[in-house]
């Protein structure tokens, strides 16, 4: 098969190097050797059990596979987990998990996302707002599917169950510093260990920097910086676990993380060639402002206004478990968090001036969050019945101010030139519409109230046949303030001139000059508006059941089926209606911005196996999942929409194994997903606004933007002692993806090419671990490629490549690096 062919010729190629390397080290004592998977415990429902047990698709990624293979965060995680992707956009905190090819897109903080976060039972209401520094984790769960009865809320696609590690009753202090190219530095360090008899405390504290990898054309305007995508940011996480009895413990969890970063300026990845092009028409206006070549891997952006981003994240939650009697267990898990992201943007991509959004703190988004979990959970009929009740409330109050300015630049080149000039003739000229500073100040305010509650139940009929059912009851209840505010609009006197226009240049040109002039961010008929309020109520049922049967103690079949939901909500950005009257288009702002939730029935067959000892663990599933009102976020180069599109359906295999061959040191852990994942056929009459059609007219039959057919992850860690007292330890992780578009459009020249990611790492240092030096690199091949690709703002013409802008932000190039490791 060609994935198994290119792993092997490229990804495998040092992880086969090692394992021959260890074989002849190791060739006598590893004859006939005993080594054996060690037991992993997951808890994908809510309670501690081996992940050979659980009927569902767990992909469970140790704290010290994520340390050697570099992973310090939820995007860098994709290296280690197949059929995870994930991707950020035009800053950092803007981040999109997908899981089987199935996400959110994260640019637009009104649609919650499809696979959930969780961190230490704290469930982030968006992906953005779970990127950071993890710390120290003990593991990591990637749960694939539906996972609504249990985890929080809009789990539709599948959960990131993160958990951190904890206070320890024995004394653990360790640091690290960390150097690398682009000017790479980063500290940490951590201590952990008893206060008193009953309270034990765990310390992390972290900070790293990090010059640009991408260089800036600076035009006229306020920025100097030459770099853009660096790093500088510190977290701090505190902990206390209070066990005043055998029965009962509290652990209190702190943590606050500060951002203060540039990122992210989109580079050009196709210009149309035509004389009349946008690119053309921008350079004509101020010459030398973007890069018309369509070589986006000379990683050289252009830009004249700051993208400075200020991120605060700080939370509390304290956790209770009361062990209430041996069959009975009480869980509560109560959280605090705000989050903040101050972001400015050159929102043109382009050293001319022409729109941006400032970077002075006044463009915002924040997230503030109150959630509440109960749990009662217990054992019954001969322990038969492993039972659980609970309920979760969350309360998010989410205010975002969207400032978006017109440069000094904008009515030269728009007006003057994408429009040909034709407004000036009728009387709009610079002093009357576009002036530089004017634009649209946009405020939202949301707040949301869930509540839900749930039960999930897994009885024993016999030894062998186990039958779980779970069913959660969820009400979701939102409310939207928004205040439009619009200067320098030149909308209503486009409207007014279409008469004259279409009596000097026919109906259909002075059709495509008014709608120039009535983009939704040039209409005042938003103001007219005033403050208006939007509410929505949702009451819906979800659940799964599943039915398991042990073969023998090393062969585990199941069946499973889940319904997930995903609540609808709010487009935070301007709508507009267009109407075609006898004196012209009428274009008018939408008041109703709402769309309805998403919902996935899920099927699924899967088995969980350990072979050859239990040296190999090799669990694979078979799945098939149809997406209804599937929620579409999508950029058309002047707003973000977002229409329900009516059927996705997700169908494939995933694998993952664990092996420990007979050879000390070395372990194997990879997997394999196969999924077509492909919107079915829709015409305009499906869409909420039909008139969106012709931007989303590549959509129907074809495979979901992001959702590579195939991809496989494989890491390889081999340990030994060398010199006597010394240890050597080397980890390489790879990552396959096939083709897939980045584009929500799906617009062929976003396309990503089939491609593999290595990490790789060689540590040396004392047997007891007290020091190591590591020598490191990420991206080893350097491997060029997209995240995201996108409509060049105001520089596309939806049926015209040749005058059109095509931009992406790029993944990261290849660093490496050096670290070094105490404990104490």
């Amino acid at each position: 098969m060609r994935i198994v062919k290119l792993l092997c010729g490229t990804a495998l190629t040092p992880v086969l190097l090692m394992s021959g390397l260890a074989t002849a080290a190791h060739a006598q004592e590893a004859e006939g050797a005993d080594r054996a998977v060690e037991e992993i415990v997951v808890t994908a429902q809510k309670r501690e059990q081996s992940l050979q047990d659980v009927p569902i698709v767990v992909t469970s990624v140790s704290g010290e596979l994520m340390r050697d293979a570099g992973v310090r965060d939820i995007r860098e995680l994709t290296v280690l987990t197949p059929g995870l992707t994930v991707t950020s956009t035009s800053n950092e905190t803007i981040v999109t998990a997908r899981v089987r090819g199935v996400g959110t897109v994260g640019d637009n903080p009104g649609l919650e996302s499809s696979v959930g976060v969780v961190i230490d039972g704290v469930y982030r209401p968006r992906n953005g707002v779970s990127f950071g520094d993890l710390g120290e984790v003990t593991r990591i769960e990637v749960l694939k599917g539906p996972q609504g009865t249990l985890f929080g809320k809009n789990t539709s696609a599948g959960v990131i169950n993160i958990i951190t590690a904890g206070p320890t009753r024995d004394f653990q202090a360790e640091s690290e510093a960390t150097i690398g190219n682009h000017g790479q530095f980063g500290v940490t360090g951590a201590i952990s260990g008893p206060i008193t008899d009953t309270v034990a405390g765990r310390l992390f504290a972290g900070a790293r920097r990090r010059d640009g990898y991408q260089d800036i054309v600076v035009g006229s305007g306020p920025r100097g910086l030459t770099e853009d995508n660096d790093q500088d940011f510190y977290t701090l996480r505190g902990q206390l676990l209070w066990e005043p009895t055998s029965d009962l413990s509290v652990r209190l969890i702190g943590d606050y993380t500060k951002r203060d970063e540039n990122c992210c300026v989109g580079t050009q990845l196709f210009v149309g060639q035509a004389a009349n092009s946008r690119a053309n028409l921008i350079n004509a206006v101020r010459p030398g402002s973007l890069d018309t070549t369509s070589t986006p891997f000379d990683r050289l952006g252009y830009a004249n206004r700051e993208t400075d981003q200020r991120v605060e994240d700080m939370g509390f939650s304290a956790e209770a478990n009361w062990d209430i009697t041996p069959d009975l267990q009480l869980t509560s898990i109560t959280a605090v968090r705000n989050w903040r992201a101050e972001t400015g943007q050159d929102s043109d991509f382009t050293a001319a001036d022409l729109v941006y959004r400032p970077a002075d703190g006044t463009n915002f988004v924040e997230f503030g969050q109150f959630s509440q979990e109960v749990r009662l959970a217990g054992q019954a009929v001969d322990n038969r019945l492993n039972w659980l009740v609970g309920g979760f409330y969350a309360k998010e109050d989410l205010d975002t101010r969207s400032i978006l300015r017109f440069g000094a630049d904008y009515y030269p080149y728009f007006a003057g030139r994408v429009l040909g000039g034709v407004p000036a003739l009728i009387g709009l000229t610079p002093a009357t519409i576009l002036q530089a500073g004017t634009g649209t100040d946009d405020s939202y305010s949301q707040e949301g109230d869930t509540w839900a509650l749930f039960t999930n139940n897994s009885f024993a009929i016999t030894d062998a046949l186990e039958l779980t059912v779970g069913l959660r009851y969820t009400r979701d209840e939102k409310s939207l303030t928004t205040d439009y505010t619009t200067t320098g609009s030149s909308c209503d006197q486009g409207e007014a001139a279409f008469g004259s226009l279409a009596r000097l240049l026919g109906t259909a040109t002075a059709t495509t000059i008014v709608g120039g002039l009535c983009l939704n961010g040039q209409n005042n008929d938003f103001d007219d508006l005033g403050v208006i309020t939007q509410s929505r109520t949702e009451e819906e049922v979800s659940g799964t059941a599943k039915i398991a049967y042990r073969w023998n103690p090393d062969i585990m079949t199941y069946a499973s089926y889940s319904r997930g939901y995903k609540a609808g909500g709010f487009n935070l950005d301007r709508e507009q209606l267009i109407a075609v009257t006898a004196t012209g288009p009428n274009f008018t702002a939408d008041p109703d911005t709402s769309f309805k939730g998403e919902f996935v029935d899920s099927y699924e067959i899967g088995a969980k196996t350990s072979w050859f000892g239990n040296s190999l663990m090799l669990n694979t599933a078979v799945f098939y999942q149809q997406f209804t009102d599937f929620q579409l976020n999508t950029f058309v180069g002047t707003a973000f929409v977002v229409e329900t599109i009516p059927e996705v359906i997700s169908r494939g295999v995933d694998l993952d194994f664990i092996y420990v061959p007979p050879i000390d040191g070395l372990t194997l852990q990879g997997g394999v997903t196969y999924a077509e994942t492909e919107i079915q056929p829709f015409t305009a009459a499906d869409l909420i606004n039909p008139t969106r059609f012709n931007s989303l007219r590549r959509l129907p039959g074809a495979q979901l933007s992001f959702a590579p057919r195939y991809s496989a992850s494989l890491a390889g860690t081999y340990e030994r002692d060398v010199f006597g007292d010394m240890k050597l330890r080397t980890n390489v992780s790879a990552k396959y993806t096939s083709r897939y578009n980045t584009g929500s459009d799906l617009h062929p020249v976003k396309e990503q090419d089939e491609m593999v990611l290595v990490n790789a790492r060689v540590g040396l240092g004392s047997a007891d671990e007290r020091w190591t030096v590591e020598l490191w690199a990420n991206n080893l091949f350097d491997k060029d490629y997209l995240q995201v690709g996108f409509n060049g703002p105001y520089q596309v013409d939806e049926n015209n490549d040749a005058v059109s802008v095509y931009d992406t932000f790029l993944g990261a190039p290849r660093t490496v690096g050096a670290t070094l490791r105490l404990k104490y």
